[in-house]
C-alpha cells in the first residue's frame, strides 16, 4: 500500500465553518433544522497534538474492512502510543504501510481477506511511524 506523506505546514492552519446542531439523517429526508451550533474547525476537532500530527494519502484496498479506502486521507499522530489492535502507519524494512498492529503475534494485519498478515520477524527493521486517528474520504476529486 503506497503512502503519500503530506507535511502539516502544507495545509491551512485554521478554518471553521458552521456546524448543524442536529445530526443529518442518511435515511428518509426530514425537515431541515435551522439551528446552527458553534463553528467547527476540523483541525481543532480531529487534531489533538498538532506538532506530532501529519497527513498521508492511502493507495490500495487492504484496509477496506476498517473503512479506509483507496484515496482516503489519513490523520496520523506520532505521539499517540500504538496499542494492540490500533490502525497504524508502520515502516517495515523501509516500506511504509497502513495496517492493524497485532502486538501479541508480532505482525501487521490487513483488513481485507485477500491480504495475509505480515510477520514482524526478529532482525527486521520495524517502527510505528504513528497511530491513525481518523480518515477523510473525498466524494469528489480534489481541485488541483
Amino acid at each position: 500500500m503506497p503512502i503519500t506523506m503530506i507535511l502539516r505546514n502544507e495545509v491551512a492552519s485554521s478554518f471553521s465553518a458552521p456546524c448543524f446542531l442536529s445530526r443529518v439523517r442518511a435515511g428518509f429526508p426530514s425537515p431541515a433544522d435551522d439551528y446552527m451550533d458553534r463553528k467547527l474547525d476540523l483541525n481543532e476537532f480531529l487534531i489533538h497534538r498538532p506538532e506530532a500530527t501529519f497527513y498521508c494519502w492511502v493507495q490500495g484496498e487492504s484496509m477496506e474492512g476498517v473503512g479506509i479506502y483507496d484515496g482516503d486521507l489519513l490523520i496520523v499522530d506520532r505521539a499517540e502510543a500504538a496499542r494492540d489492535g490500533d490502525v497504524v502507519l508502520a515502516s517495515l524494512n523501509g516500506d511504509l504501510t497502513c495496517k492493524i498492529l497485532d502486538v501479541t503475534r508480532r505482525r501487521l494485519i490487513a483488513a481485507h481477506q485477500d491480504y495475509p498478515p505480515i510477520a514482524i520477524s526478529e532482525g527486521s527493521s520495524f517502527e510505528v511511524e504513528g497511530t491513525v486517528i481518523s480518515s477523510v474520504r473525498l466524494f469528489r476529486a480534489r481541485p488541483r
